[in-house]
């Protein structure tokens, strides 16, 4: 048997760094690639409250959406989604890349509800709507609603 010098185990070595390196570059754009296609027209909107509307909390806020169906997080139905609503955060301040993440701005509506009822300190709040796909990740092109702004008593 014939013995290997150190040397004999670097090109693979280095291909191996180098097929890592390129793979770590192209998943950030292979992910945007398997984002949900969106139909041509289709839209999320707030019902109620209206913009500009002063209210008292708890306060119900009710989604509205044409051009795709509303389904439980986890169904993979072409043009279909469920809704996120997003509280104090401006859109361009959002990744519509990615999942959306589930915290006090972003509130995940996974069974496919189409209302909710929310607890909201006095003051102005910005309210808006990101549809999802079956994983949480924005549609391509995004589904999103127009910020609405509403002052709680």
């Amino acid at each position: 048997m014939q013995a290997r010098s150190a040397a004999s185990f670097a090109v693979p070595s280095l291909a191996f760094a180098a097929l890592t390196a390129l793979t770590a570059l192209a998943l950030p754009a292979l992910a945007e690639d398997l984002r949900t296609p969106s139909p041509e027209g289709a839209r999320v909107f707030i019902i109620s409250p209206e913009d500009g509307a002063t209210v008292s909390s708890p306060v119900t806020v009710v989604f509205g959406i044409e051009g795709m169906e509303v389904v439980p997080a986890g169904t993979d139905t072409p043009a279909s989604g469920h809704h996120h609503l997003i509280v104090d955060l401006p859109q361009d301040e959002v990744d519509v890349a990615h999942a959306i993440p589930a915290d006090d701005h972003h509130i995940h509506f996974g069974g496919g509800q189409t209302e909710t009822t929310l607890e909201l300190a006095p003051g102005t709040h910005s309210l808006w709507l990101l549809l999802g796909d079956a994983n949480h990740v924005p549609h391509d092109p995004p589904v999103m609603s127009e910020p609405i702004e509403v002052t709680v008593e």
